[in-house]
C-alpha cells in the first residue's frame, strides 16, 4: 500500500499597518512583519497517532525539517485546500530553510473533490463533516487563540494542539468517505503490485458491471464491493475499425 499522510498547517497572521479597516491595499512599506507556519498536525493512514508539532513546542527549524521528513516519507499527501494553502506554505518554509525539494508525492486535495462533485451549502471542512455525520471541528476562541499562541501562552497552545490534531482526524475520516468519488485517485494496485483491484482502496472484491465506452474503444466496468468505487479494465474488450476525418 502507498504511504498515505493527511497533513494540517496553522499559520500565524502578517502584520501591518494600515490606515483603515475597510477594503485595504497594503503595501510593502506597511508590512511590518509576515506569516509563518507556527504548527502542523500529520498522521499516516491507518496508524492510531497523530504528530503534533510547533514553533512552542519544538522550535521552528525542528519543526520544519520535520515537515520535511514526513513529506520525503509519503508517497500520498491528504489535505483540506492543501494545493493552495498548507502544501505552498510548507514548500515556502523548505526554501527559506535552504532544504531542497522533498521526493515527489501525489496531492489528494478533498476540497477540490468536495467543489467538483457536490454541491453542499458550504465547502467549508467542519460543515461537510458534520453533514455527513463523520464530527466536526474542535472549539476554540477564535483569531484570539491565535493571539494567545503568538504571545507564548501555554493554555492556549495546548488548545491550539488539540484543535490541529482533530482537523487531521475529520480530514482523514472524510477521505475515507469520500475516496470512491475521487476521480483522480493514484491508483493503488502500483503499489501493491495487484493488477486486477480498486485504483482507489486496493480491494480485489471487484464485480464486472457494464462498460465504458470511449470516443472508439469499449473496457469492462467494475464496481468495488469494498469501496463502492468504479474502474476499468485495463484491456480492451472491443474496439471500432474506424475513426472520423479530421
Amino acid at each position: 500500500m502507498p504511504k498515505v499522510l493527511t497533513i494540517d498547517i496553522e499559520t500565524s497572521p502578517h502584520l501591518g499597518h494600515v490606515w483603515s479597516l475597510w477594503q485595504q491595499n497594503v503595501s510593502l512599506s506597511q508590512l511590518k512583519e509576515t506569516g509563518q507556519v507556527i504548527s502542523f498536525a500529520a498522521k499516516w493512514y491507518g496508524k492510531k497517532a497523530v504528530e503534533f508539532r510547533s514553533d512552542h513546542h519544538d522550535g521552528h527549524e525542528a519543526m520544519v525539517l520535520r515537515a520535511h521528513e514526513l513529506f520525503n516519507e509519503a508517497d500520498v499527501i491528504v489535505h483540506y485546500n492543501g494545493v493552495a494553502f498548507d502544501i505552498k506554505h510548507l514548500k515556502r518554509e523548505f526554501i527559506l530553510a535552504g532544504l531542497t525539494p522533498p521526493s515527489p508525492h501525489k496531492d489528494i486535495d478533498l476540497l477540490r473533490v468536495v467543489k467538483s462533485q457536490f454541491k453542499f451549502a458550504s465547502n467549508k471542512l467542519d460543515f461537510v463533516a458534520q453533514q455527513l455525520g463523520l464530527g466536526a471541528k474542535t472549539h476554540h476562541t477564535g483569531f484570539q487563540l491565535w493571539l494567545d499562541c503568538m504571545a507564548g501562552d501555554d493554555k492556549a497552545w495546548s488548545l491550539m494542539r488539540k484543535y490541529n490534531k482533530q482537523d487531521v482526524v475529520l480530514t482523514e475520516a472524510l477521505y475515507d468517505h469520500l475516496r470512491p468519488w475521487i476521480t483522480s485517485h493514484p491508483h493503488v494496485g502500483l503499489w501493491t503490485g495487484e493488477e486486477r483491484s480498486c485504483g482507489k482502496c486496493g480491494g480485489t472484491n471487484l464485480v464486472q458491471d457494464g462498460r465504458s465506452m470511449t470516443a472508439v474503444t469499449t473496457y469492462a466496468r467494475y464496481r468495488c464491493e469494498d469501496c463502492g468505487g468504479w474502474s476499468r479494465a485495463n484491456y480492451r474488450k472491443g474496439h471500432t475499425e474506424f475513426r472520423g476525418i479530421r
